[in-house]
This record gives C-alpha cells, sequence and structure tokens, in this order.
C-alpha cells in the first residue's frame, strides 16, 4: 500500500487531488487520499475524483479520525465542483457520508473483481443526471495491482 501511495502522491496537484492527514502530538495518525479519474460517460469523460488510501491508525479506530479526514476532503471536493468522488470499500462504514451502491445509479465498475456493494459514488452538488458510464481508474492502480480483489486461492 506505501507504494501505491507514493506513486499517487506524485500525480497530486494544487488543483487536482487531494492528500490530507491528521496528525496527535506531532505524530500522523490518519490520512485520506482523493485521486484524478475519469467517468466515461455517453457525451463526454469526466473528470472525478476516487478516494483511496483512507488509513487510521489501529489504536485509534473509532475515534472519528478517519470520519473527520472523510468529511472534510468531501467539502473541499465540492468547493472544487467535483462532481462524483468513487470508493472500493464496505457500504457499512462509507454510507454515513452519502457513499452508495454504484451499479443501482448507471455506473459501471471499473473491473468486474470490486464487488458490486463495495462500488459506491457519492454524487456532489455538480453532478448532472447524463453522467453515467463507466468508472476509469488512473493508471497507478492498476499498476500496483490496486483494484478489486483478487482470489486468494489462486
Amino acid at each position: 500500500m506505501a507504494d501505491l501511495v507514493d506513486t499517487l502522491r506524485d500525480t497530486l496537484t494544487a488543483d487536482d487531488g487531494l492528500s490530507l492527514v491528521a496528525e496527535h502530538d506531532g505524530q500522523v495518525v490518519g490520512h485520506v487520499m482523493f485521486t484524478r479519474g475519469l467517468l466515461d460517460a455517453p457525451r463526454r469523460l469526466v473528470d472525478v475524483h476516487v478516494l483511496s488510501p483512507l488509513a487510521v491508525v489501529p489504536p485509534l479506530h473509532g475515534h472519528g479520525i478517519g470520519s473527520a479526514l472523510v468529511r472534510h476532503g468531501l467539502r473541499i471536493l465540492a468547493e472544487r465542483a467535483v462532481p462524483l468522488v468513487w470508493l472500493e470499500g464496505d457500504p457499512r462504514y462509507y454510507t454515513r457520508f452519502g457513499f452508495a451502491a454504484g451499479g443501482g445509479l448507471g455506473f459501471r465498475r471499473p473491473s468486474l473483481r470490486i464487488p458490486d456493494g463495495a462500488f459506491q459514488v457519492l454524487r456532489l452538488p455538480e453532478y448532472e443526471p447524463w453522467m453515467t458510464g463507466t468508472l476509469v481508474y488512473a493508471e497507478p492502480f492498476w499498476r500496483h495491482d490496486a483494484v478489486g480483489l483478487r482470489d486468494p486461492g489462486v
């Protein structure tokens, strides 16, 4: 995961992408990253963002650090007029932020290895109904084989 984060960090610019950290007593205790992706929509390609990764040091799980990082990041992306934010994750956790399963909303997964329920999207105020189609991850996710789940028995 650290190699993926390093590679993704190199893709961030002042206006495209976002990396936030939480600190406690001078130590980083949480991190969230939002990177650029594309939605291959019928009208045109749409710039979107992908939330990945989100991490909090284990002793501080359940203290709201991850939630605060996600909420702050989503506010910033809404201000930047990003229409959609995607993730692969546990619906029990991410529905609290407004994420919903993307398949039932007219979106297609970039890989069949992503479980239906884990393929989630948040529609921000700049979203328009014609924005449907296939999510396209940035190249580093593919290079680091960080899309979907691998069969552990293979």
